[in-house]
């Protein structure tokens, strides 16, 4: 029996013992060490997650060490070795993985929303799901996901160098848009309501900041770039305000990019579609290319990646994460660490 936590009803979570998957051909049994809490992972303990069906053990944000292996696995994947995994299934056969698009597979499955999360003492994978890294801090690990869903953004976007870009939204998704755009060479405007989290975007390198609650977004933006707006605009909330706002932001031949997604419908005035011959596109997760650009870029930077994570729970007080990241909206990453702690930032507000 291995103990896992489960979101077990809406705002209860408790520790279960629950049995150890098999190993099969193909497979790995990778100890969990790091768990990032996503916001979906939030909404699923609020019960606002539709994908989600309760019990369900959350947590797709995952780094961990080699347990084990299965028959028919790479030696590389050797037990000891620290691996990051890619939380998504694929099909193969579905319109998007025939074009090579396996992040948008139409049968997805992910970890921790369609089907049961790394928050657990160990979970049993298939290889080809696992990156190897022993380089990056273990801490950092838990990282690559979220930050890999904004760089597959960024890449959608087609940024490139002199492009000015707009960010709505500074959360994990949000920040991984600018730490890429900016590494691009894109001047980028990042708008949030946290003064914490627009500090932070200013130290990852945003040429300017806007406070969304007190700032008239779309005028700033208009200010900044000479009544242009920007070249792309990402929405990185998920709310109908910021989608009809990223299409305001975006310049005459601009592009937008929608990260986040709109639990409500969205009402717009569709002449700007075509006034500005827009760009209009969603992004979707992240390919492999996309977690070892992630990787690339952490393992450049080092220590400094610390600031993207707000607080450390021990994996056994995990019980009390989803409850403090309920009350403390402006924390960025919640990481739930396993095992003896790696010299990770941990503060307590």
């Amino acid at each position: 029996m291995i103990r896992a936590l489960m979101i077990e009803a809406e705002n209860v979570t408790r520790f279960h013992d629950i049995e150890e998957a098999p190993l099969g051909a193909g497979q790995v049994r990778v100890g969990v060490r790091h768990i990032g809490l996503c916001g979906s992972d939030l909404n699923t303990f609020k019960g606002l997650n539709p994908l989600v069906k309760l019990p369900r053990i959350p947590g797709h944000e995952i780094g961990g060490e080699i347990v084990a292996v299965g028959p028919g696995v790479d030696p590389a994947y050797a037990p000891g070795r620290r691996v990051i995994v890619m939380p998504y299934t694929n099909c193969g056969e579905c319109s998007s993985c025939r074009k090579g698009r396996l992040n948008a597979c139409r049968y997805n499955k992910t970890l921790g929303v369609q089907q049961d999360g790394g928050l657990a003492e160990e979970i049993v994978l298939p290889a080809e799901k696992l990156i190897l890294n022993d380089t990056l801090p273990p801490r950092h690990l838990s990282l690559v996901e979220p930050l890999s869903v904004g760089f597959h953004a960024v890449e959608r976007g087609r940024v490139a160098k002199g492009d000015r870009v707009v960010v709505l939204g500074c959360g994990m998704i949000g920040m991984g848009v600018l730490i890429a755009a900016v590494a691009r060479g894109a001047e980028v405007l990042a708008v949030d309501l946290s003064e914490e989290k627009r500090a932070l975007a200013r130290q990852l390198g945003a040429v300017e900041t806007i406070d969304a609650g007190s700032d008239d977004v779309v005028a700033r933006v208009s200010e900044l770039t000479g009544d242009d707006g920007v070249d792309i605009a990402f929405e990185a909330v998920g709310l109908p305000a910021t989608f009809t706002q990223a299409v305001d932001l975006a310049c005459f031949g601009g592009r937008v990019v929608y990260v986040g997604y709109s639990k409500a419908p969205v009402t717009y005035q569709t002449q700007f579609f075509n006034l500005k011959e827009l760009d209009i596109m969603g992004s979707r997760n992240a390919l492999m290319r996309d977690f070892q650009s992630v990787v690339s870029h952490l393992e450049t930077i080092g220590d400094k990646a610390d600031a993207l994570i707000s607080k450390v729970f021990p994996f056994e007080e995990a019980e009390k994460a989803l409850p403090y990241w309920d009350s403390h909206r402006n924390a960025l990453k919640i990481v739930i660490e396993r095992g003896a702690t790696d010299g990770a930032s941990t503060p307590t507000t």
